[in-house]
C-alpha cells in the first residue's frame, strides 16, 4: 500500500445542503487509491481482474470517508436492470442484482459503481431517507430511476423534498451510436429524438445520456442537477469503459459513488 491518505471525492452543491440533516455523500475519482497499471488509483470493481486485495483497500478507503468499517459500504451487482433494493441493518455485504439501493438507516454507506454510465445520488434531508442508482442508457430508459424515487417514498420520503445529482458520466460529444440505438428510443418516446444529435459518421449520431438522466429525474416531480463532467476525455479522473474499449486496453476500473445517513446526527 502506497499510504494511508483517504480519498478526496466531488460534491454536489444541491445535496450538500443535506449535510445539515447528517447526510454525507461523494462522488469519488480514481485519485487516492492503491491499484496500479490499467486500474491505477481508486478501482473499486469487484467484478475487474484487478487484485482483489487492491480493490478491497481502496473500498475500505471510501468507508473510512464516511467514518464506515469496510462491511458498512453497501453495493449492488449491478446489470442495468431497473430493479432497486431496500437495504436496512441487516446487510450482510452480499451483492444482489440490481443497479439501486434506497436506505433510510444511519450509519450504512449505499453506493455505486461506474465507467461511463451515470452514477446518481438521492436524498430526502427532511425524512433523511436516501438513494443511489446505477443508469446506463438501458437502466435510464427502463425505469430504474423512477424506480428509486418510488422505493425511497416506500421508506418515508416526500417527492418534492428529494433532491438527486447526476455524477460524471460519459458525454454526448463522446457517446456515439448507431441508427439501431436511436429507433429503439424513438420507439418508447417519439420526443426523445432530441437527445441525439449528427455524428461525422454517416448514418450514426450524439446521443445526450446526461440529459435523458436529468430530464426524467425532474419528471419524476423531485429536483435535480448534474456534475457536468464526463468521464472519457480525462484520464487522471476518471474510469471510462468507452475509452478503455478503443485503446483496445484488457479490463478497466470503477468509480464510485455513495451516499450514508450520518449514525450521530
Amino acid at each position: 500500500m502506497k499510504d494511508d491518505a483517504l480519498p478526496t471525492p466531488i460534491e454536489s452543491t444541491l445535496l450538500r445542503r443535506a449535510g445539515k440533516a447528517g447526510i454525507r455523500h461523494g462522488y469519488f475519482t480514481r485519485k487516492g487509491g492503491v491499484s496500479d497499471g490499467i486500474y491505477r488509483g481508486l478501482n473499486v470493481g469487484l467484478g475487474s481482474n484487478d487484485d482483489r486485495d487492491n480493490v478491497n483497500e481502496n473500498r475500505r478507503r471510501v468507508a473510512a470517508w464516511f467514518g464506515l468499517s469496510l462491511a458498512k459500504l453497501a453495493t449492488v451487482h449491478q446489470v442495468h436492470s431497473p430493479d432497486v433494493v431496500t437495504v436496512d441493518a441487516t446487510y450482510d455485504g452480499v451483492r444482489p442484482e440490481a443497479d439501486a439501493m434506497v436506505t433510510a438507516t444511519p450509519g450504512l454507506a449505499i453506493g455505486v459503481l461506474a465507467a461511463d454510465c451515470g452514477p446518481i445520488l438521492f436524498a430526502d434531508p427532511e425524512n433523511r431517507v436516501i438513494g443511489a442508482a446505477h443508469a446506463g442508457w438501458k437502466g435510464a430508459l427502463n425505469g430504474v430511476l423512477e424506480n428509486t424515487v418510488e422505493a425511497m417514498l416506500a421508506l418515508g420520503a416526500k417527492r418534492k423534498a428529494i433532491v438527486a445529482c447526476l455524477g460524471p458520466s460519459i458525454s454526448q460529444a463522446n457517446y456515439e451510436v448507431g441508427p439501431e440505438f436511436v429507433e429503439r428510443f424513438v420507439g418508447v418516446d417519439p420526443s426523445y429524438f432530441k437527445y441525439f444529435a449528427p455524428s461525422e459518421r454517416s448514418g450514426h449520431s450524439m446521443f445526450d445520456l446526461k440529459a435523458l438522466t436529468v430530464d426524467r429525474l425532474l419528471a419524476s416531480g423531485i429536483s435535480a442537477e448534474s456534475l457536468d463532467l464526463c468521464t472519457y476525455p480525462d484520464t487522471e479522473r476518471f474510469f471510462s469503459y468507452r475509452r478503455t474499449t478503443h485503446a483496445k486496453e484488457p479490463d478497466y476500473g470503477r468509480q464510485i459513488s455513495a451516499i450514508a445517513i450520518e449514525d450521530t446526527f
